[in-house]
């Protein structure tokens, strides 16, 4: 019987082919506990943020400051979530788009990936990633754009995550987006819980499941499945890495 359920998960991962994983944080306290989990399990690595939608209850001396030294750790491999929400009224953009240029600040100084949560704000995410200057290593988390915001991202060098609501039957402009995307610029997730990919949909994701997604894309861009899992694999080795 398995000691915790973070091992549980992790062998569950492991038995999908899926040995490493990130997971990430969203305010000061779970991204204290993303690094701790990730200092604690060799296959566990760590991103830490204040998610733009919870920026409105961090400080930014405290929190802030929490982020910009958890960031150094070195198993935590990115800052993020961090980024712009327009879809949500919970934070007004113009205090998100403050904590997304401290967060890209940390990521260029921290030598990290940055990773965006990017929902209705497609443009002014660019704007600010080219006012600020991205950091070497950019990824769009549960990528949402069209085939042209696909387009500016391969322009621009970042990487593309798709999550399981790709697998969805009507996500007809996401999966466009994927099927134009260079293949050396993708990676999959889960956005665990949400959006379990077909056939689980309606049941809570977990890391296992991003082969799905995985298999799916592979399908969608006609790439052989071990290709592009070796494809997708050295990706995150260079963004984040992980080794």
């Amino acid at each position: 019987m398995l000691g915790s359920p973070v091992e549980a998960v992790l062998a569950a991962a492991a038995a999908a082919g899926i040995t490493r994983v990130i997971t990430v944080g969203t305010d000061a306290a779970s991204s204290r506990w993303a690094a701790s989990c990730a200092g604690s399990y060799a296959d566990v690595y760590a991103a830490v943020a204040i998610h733009p939608n919870d920026v409105m209850d961090a400080e930014i001396v405290g929190d802030l400051e929490t982020i910009g030294q958890l960031a150094w750790r070195p198993k935590v491999v990115a800052v993020g979530e961090t980024g712009l929400d327009y879809y949500r009224d919970h934070s007004p953009p113009k205090v998100q788009q403050w904590w997304f240029r401290q967060h890209i600040k940390i990521a260029k100084e921290s030598g990290k990936a940055l990773m965006i949560h990017d929902r209705d704000a497609h443009e002014d995410v660019l704007r600010i990633l080219a006012e600020e200057g991205p950091p070497d290593k950019v990824v769009f988390h549960c990528f949402s754009g069209d085939a042209e915001m696909a387009k500016q991202c391969a322009e621009a060098g970042y990487v593309m995550s798709f999550a399981g609501n790709v697998t969805f039957p009507s996500a007809g402009s996401l999966r466009e987006a994927a099927a134009g995307a260079p293949p050396d610029l993708i990676l999959v997730e889960t956005d665990a819980p949400f959006l379990t990919p077909v056939p689980n949909r309606g049941r809570p994701n977990s890391p296992a499941m991003a082969a799905y997604t995985l298999r799916f894309l592979a399908e969608l861009k006609g790439i052989e499945l071990a290709t592009f899992c070796d494809t997708v694999t050295a990706t995150a080795r260079r963004v984040f890495g992980i080794w």
